[in-house]
């Protein structure tokens, strides 16, 4: 799931899921393309944030960001039937706005940690929060899960301590930073999944981006300052290329089913790490490597038995 301090797939309308023979037009090698190209154009957003966010208060760089998200939530509101007036109206006002306000926060910590730790490694804890998603789908949702998802957890949270290396080396609180992040993200999607259950994508997106913009604005306009003329470029890609990622993340979710994609946002690590050796002089050691391996693989059985357990199921 393509994700850092870009905003991320969860607060993007996805088609609702079918089964795969109920489909029309699906294109899984487009869809495919299209997921890493993605992945690719959101880890150029997260080094643009890591190049800003050092030169300026990360808060002024999410806002700024933010306010262009909202445009964006907002005219993909106006397009769908019902228009704005279908969007503001939903059954869970209160998890809306907390989910507004939790997401904004954790892409303002994902950015600040790529400033103290660099791309590669605030990407390589914060991969793991599938598996935190996974840990809290049972107490928030009460979902069963079974030994072997649970094992996959253990086995991802002994690839965040290869990395971190408490204990080994002298733990910096910036550390902790990613790890913070991805839990606020899988909380996020939690809440996501609460409020689907009455409320359609569109609504979610619409509100996302209405309560983020409105909390990141409060927090950021007393540090607002001018950006240099040579940033300002920067700014402006930083802006487009995110509505870009977001709508060629709509398409691949239009041609294949977001399920089957979500192994290919793992991409995102090589582009991050080709990024970060290549252009930002970010060196990665071989505890981050095996760490790294270790929770993708346990992601990856997470996700593997997921789908089993989807295709017992019968059709919807």
């Amino acid at each position: 799931m393509p994700h850092s301090a870009s905003f991320p797939p969860a607060a993007v309308p996805a088609p609702a899921a079918v089964s795969p023979a109920g489909r029309r037009g699906d294109r899984p090698a487009l869809a495919i393309l299209l997921m890493i190209l993605v992945s690719l154009i959101f880890s150029l957003q997260d080094a643009l944030s890591r190049y800003l966010g050092s030169n300026y208060p990360p808060v002024l760089v999410v806002m700024l960001r933010y306010w262009f998200f909202a445009l964006f939530a907002i005219a993909l509101a106006a397009r769908q039937p019902g228009g704005l007036r279908a969007a503001v109206r939903t059954r869970h006002p209160w998890l809306q706005i907390a989910r507004g306000l939790l997401l904004v926060t954790e892409i303002l910590v994902m950015l600040v940690a790529f400033v103290k730790l660099g791309l590669i490694e605030s990407h390589a804890v914060f991969i793991a929060h599938p598996l935190i998603i996974v840990a809290l789908s049972g107490p928030v949702l009460g979902e069963r899960i079974g030994w072997r998802r649970w094992a996959a957890v253990a086995v991802g949270f002994v690839g965040i301590l290869i990395i971190l290396q408490p204990g080994v080396r002298v733990f910096s609180p910036w550390a902790a930073l990613p790890l913070l992040s991805a839990l606020m993200f899988a909380v996020y999607v939690l809440l996501t999944r609460m409020v689907s259950a009455k409320d359609d994508a569109t609504t979610s997106l619409f509100w996302t981006g209405i309560a983020g913009v409105a909390g990141i604005t409060v927090a950021g306009l007393g540090q607002m300052q001018p950006l240099a003329p040579a940033d300002w470029l920067p700014m402006a890609t930083l802006c487009v290329t995110g509505v870009a990622g977001h709508y060629l993340l709509i398409r691949a979710y239009s041609l294949a089913e977001a399920s089957s994609l979500q192994p290919y946002s793992y991409t995102q690590l090589i582009w991050v790490s080709l990024i970060g050796l290549l252009f930002l002089g970010e060196t990665v050691g071989a505890n981050v490597v095996i760490g790294m391996i270790i929770i993708v693989a346990a992601g990856l059985f997470t996700w593997w038995r997921e789908r089993q357990k989807r295709a017992q199921l019968p059709p919807a």
